[in-house]
């Protein structure tokens, strides 16, 4: 977890969110938009946040289930600290890819072996992905006003999106359920970059692929044991997803807004988590507002759709940045506390004594 690297993502963040602004807000005028904002119904506001502490608390609970078949008995509070930890690391890094090293930095700490660790994101991430890609065939199959409206450039951000979250899906399964003939086919796909050098170092990259193997097949083991950890890790991810696509709907309310149903909302929220989430880019800052209002301003018409963005976002990634970020501080500091005092307790242990903290 380097300092640096944090700095860098939160200013890149930061130029992000102002080159987003001034595009999007250069022909609003700051008015009427201060007015339609104060008009926001702030009873649903807070229900849209509770609703983001649904999809944490729901990761926060597939990390507790997994970590209890692996024998490590962690209490809930700590576990959804690990998820704030996620959702703001990965809200700073390009393509979410500090999150899950952090989460497992933390484990690690606790007393979690970073293997088990790696596996509890692993299985988590390919049933989030499984759940994402099934929500948006979902919409695009049952809601076919949504097709017509997936045109431009969404449209084909929607198409970049489906295929790399389905191939990385593919891919991760095919690790899972057929391990000895990916590992081959991986292995023949190294030994194919290392001749054109792409990969110049083949054997740190197969001892790498090794490790990686090692944990895919943990995976499937744990999954074989558990016959029932899947369905529940799937329902899971389906509640944090229904919770997180449920925020447009709410906003739509808090303008007091009546006669499309939630259906609607929730798939098309899919469409555009699916369309902008593989995108090198902290929390897919620019085209998540952009693909907010193109997808959703046949819903909220040209005049709100730019406000509702605002909210939306606000809820569902500003607003839960800042919390997410004071929970992550406040644990670290207080993990750091509990670290040495697992050290010491590891300690007496080493030299044949007990001690209870």
């Amino acid at each position: 977890m380097s300092n640096k690297r944090n700095l860098a993502g939160v200013l890149l963040l930061a130029v992000l969110m102002g080159v987003t602004g001034f595009v999007l807000l250069r022909d609003q005028p700051l008015g009427s938009l201060l007015e339609i904002l104060h008009r926001v119904d702030g009873r649903y506001v807070l229900l849209g946040l509770g609703l983001m502490l649904v999809f944490v608390g729901c990761e926060a609970m597939c990390t507790r289930l997994i970590l209890g078949r692996l024998g490590h008995r962690t209490p809930y509070r700590r576990c959804l600290c690990y998820s704030f930890v996620g959702f703001y690391v990965s809200s700073i890094t390009p393509s979410a890819t500090g999150g899950q090293p952090a989460q497992i930095y933390y484990m690690s700490r606790d007393g979690v072996p970073a293997a088990h660790g790696a596996l509890n994101m692993m299985l988590i991430a390919i049933c989030y992905q499984i759940t994402v890609l099934l929500y948006a065939l979902c919409a695009w199959l049952f809601l076919p006003a949504l097709r017509q409206g997936m045109g431009g450039g969404l449209g084909l951000l929607l198409l970049y999106g489906a295929a790399v979250m389905g191939a990385l899906t593919a891919g991760m399964l095919s690790f899972l359920c057929f391990p000895h003939l990916a590992g081959r086919l991986a292995g023949g796909v190294l030994d194919l970059l290392n001749r054109v050098h792409i990969i110049r170092d083949r054997v740190g990259a197969g001892e790498k692929l090794a490790r990686q193997m090692e944990e895919y097949a943990a995976g499937a083991g744990v999954l074989r044991r558990n016959p029932a950890l899947l369905p529940m890790l799937l329902g899971l991810n389906a509640l944090q997803l229904t919770a997180a696509f449920s925020v447009p709907y709410v906003v739509y309310r808090a303008f007091g807004l009546s006669g499309t149903g939630p259906a609607l909302f929730l798939g098309t929220q899919a469409l555009v988590t699916l369309a902008v989430s593989s995108l090198p880019l902290p929390g897919a800052v620019g085209p998540a507002e952009g693909g907010f209002v193109a997808a959703f301003a046949p819903i909220f018409g040209a005049g709100l759709v730019t406000p509702a963005m605002l909210v939306s976002r606000g809820i569902s990634f500003y607003a839960f940045l800042i919390i997410s970020g004071a929970v992550a501080l406040a644990f670290h500091l207080m993990g750091r506390k509990a670290g040495t005092k697992c050290s010491l307790l590891h300690s007496d242990r080493k030299y044949g004594t007990m001690s209870t903290t």
